[in-house]
């Protein structure tokens, strides 16, 4: 019985250190494209002048969405930081999706609105809206208050409304740089037919002093959870999806910052309601789109364009995060898993979804399980201690390595940590994230599945502290 236990262990546990060199080998492969990508970034920058696309002919206007419930500590900062943008023709659209604070008393006092008996077409569903809020002072600004519907409702509300060719999809408790918009718009110049949507880079405020609606002084956090954030920040986006985008396999534009051309979006039908990952959901749904409809496009991952947002600082409300974050991940490739493997879908069906649903979703089962049995070999005392010490070893080393690789690549694209104290600690942070942290974000990336498969679609209230204000 114990020889069986034991053989059966054996294979167990080769499966999954096959498992982690793979998916290792594969971060290691995203990583030197992205070396790769930020280089070629680089370089064509330095011959661009973003402020002379005020003077192109062909630039579009952009309507930026910006759905909000509960947002009373930040509405104000971030709605002044969307209005101050540099970009020629744009207008900022404040979804209210029924909040039960004081998110659309603030923005009525402060911007002085008035209700308006603007007219929409209804293209994509969503609940009713019950006011349309314009600004004498506030020219670009049109406030939304409407029933709740949840965060893919409010934005299928902004899109019915927004009057551009191109939309901005943000957090309304984020902040974005006030040439983010510039920098984005590029490859919508670049290949205007071919070019549906792109994403920017976001980065923490936590720590960060804001004034007038935007970031003055980029700052390190005090909170330990927020320090460990930053790492995985900087993995996820410039260590991950500048070698996706590279591939041609990204499947995801945070929601917190992405652009996209409005005619293709509406042509899905907008965004799925009912799923707490709209914005993976929509990107995955236009590739499956075009790739059905035969015609070539392009989704970008554009490593400067910076949003700012606020971290969690609890592990309650991170563990809420997560949580939700893998739930959608595990809802939208279940809802397209059509194209898994399937050639009609191109790279998108043999990179892009095998990588995202056995590394990206199964990853954390797999993690556990991996610990799992190393205790049940601990227990029958089957455990060969030096080999045991080894794959640790690797494992935190592998870790470290694509931590650092990534505030490298921080350090070679923008720069944004001027204090060599501020690289220190994330260095420090980056050795400490592989013991402790990672585990208990496996667990709660486990707990994601029990949760979407007994149905829970709620996102979770997420308690904002507010923006640092510097006067």
């Amino acid at each position: 019985m114990i020889e069986m236990l034991s053989a059966a262990l054996r294979t167990i546990n080769i499966v999954i250190l096959t498992y982690f060199f793979l998916v290792n080998g594969f971060y290691i492969l995203f990583n030197l494209l992205s070396l790769h990508g930020l280089f070629h970034y680089r370089h064509l920058t330095t011959y661009i002048r973003f402020k002379e696309i005020f003077r192109l002919p062909l630039v579009k206007p952009i309507s930026i969405i910006a759905p909000a419930y509960n947002e009373e500590n930040t509405i104000i900062e971030s709605t002044r930081s969307l209005l101050s943008l540099e970009y020629p023709n744009f207008e900022v659209i404040v979804v209210n999706d029924g909040s039960k604070d004081r998110t659309l008393e603030k923005l009525i006092r402060f911007f002085h609105l008035e209700k308006t008996k603007r007219v929409f077409r209804k293209i994509v569903d969503h609940q009713p809206v019950r006011g349309i809020y314009a600004s004498p002072l506030y020219p670009r600004l049109v406030v939304v208050d409407k029933v709740n519907g949840k965060k893919a409702d409010a934005l299928n509300a902004g899109l019915n409304i927004s009057r551009f060719p191109l939309f901005c999809a943000v957090d309304s408790d984020s902040l974005l740089e006030k040439d983010a918009l510039l920098k984005m718009v590029r490859p919508f110049l670049e290949e205007p037919e071919k070019t549906v949507a792109a994403g920017g880079i976001i980065r923490l405020s936590n720590g960060c002093a804001i004034k007038n609606g935007q970031l003055v002084r980029v700052g390190m956090p005090g909170n330990t959870l927020a320090r460990f954030q930053i790492i995985e920040y900087l993995r996820a986006f410039l260590g991950g999806r500048t070698g996706l985008s590279k591939l041609n396999s990204l499947l995801i534009i945070s929601g917190a910052f992405g652009l996209f051309r409005k005619d293709v979006v509406l042509q899905c039908g907008g965004y799925r309601k009912g799923t707490v990952g709209e914005d993976m959901d929509l990107v995955i749904r236009l590739r499956r789109h075009l790739h059905e409809m035969k015609k070539p496009y392009a989704i970008r991952f554009i490593p400067d364009p910076i949003c700012w947002t606020e971290a969690p600082e609890s592990l309650r409300l991170l563990a809420r995060q997560r949580n939700r974050w893998h739930r959608g991940l595990v809802d939208c490739l279940l809802y397209n898993s059509k194209m898994l493997f399937n050639p009609r879908y191109g790279v998108t069906g043999f990179v892009a979804m095998p990588f995202y649903f056995f590394f990206e979703m199964l990853g954390p089962i797999i993690e556990v399980l991996g610990y799992l049995m190393f205790a049940a070999c601990l227990f029958f005392n089957l455990v060969d201690f030096p080999f045991a010490l080894l794959f640790f070893l690797v494992a935190v080393i592998m870790g470290i390595l694509l931590s650092l690789i990534s505030l490298l690549l921080q350090e070679f694209s923008s720069h944004r940590y001027p204090r060599l104290k501020d690289i220190l600690i994330i260095t420090l942070f980056s050795f400490f994230e592989n013991i402790v942290y990672r585990q208990w974000l496996a667990v709660v990336r486990v707990r994601a599945f029990y949760d979407f498969f007994r149905g829970k679609t709620e996102w979770g209230a997420m308690e904002r502290k507010g923006f640092a204000i510097t006067r």
